[in-house]
């Protein structure tokens, strides 16, 4: 569903992340948890772990690689709490969080949304 998900993203948007790794984890790890202050692991449905585009400089050292992280449990339990289309779900945190790594506004990124939805 995450791979359907980011295909249906806009072709534009979607070439533009480039070498951004999206992983699928059951829940966040214990040091996400503790760094985001999570009451719970199903508080967190995905995350953006990296240097937003808009704040990286060719002078910067290299880093570990920016990624995406859903977590699945979590996007599961949502969706049987609200029954909202769950592939609409997924490309919904997905959206959010590559904007994320673009350093997007949330009006940007809703609008990448209507787009995808189509």
């Amino acid at each position: 569903m995450a791979l359907s998900a980011y295909e249906s993203l806009p072709t534009r948007f979607r070439l533009a992340v480039g070498d951004v790794i999206v992983r699928v984890e059951d829940f966040p790890d214990e040091e996400t948890e503790r760094e985001m202050e999570l009451e719970s692991p199903f508080d967190l449905m995905g995350l953006y772990r990296g240097v937003s585009i808009d704040r990286k400089s060719v002078s910067d050292l290299p880093r570990e690689p920016d990624m995406i992280f859903l977590y699945r449990r979590p996007l599961l339990d949502y969706w049987c709490e609200t029954g909202e289309d769950l592939p609409r779900l997924i490309r919904h945190v997905m959206i959010h969080e590559i904007g994320h790594h673009f350093g997007l506004s949330d009006a940007d990124m809703e609008a990448i949304e209507r787009e995808a939805a189509g």
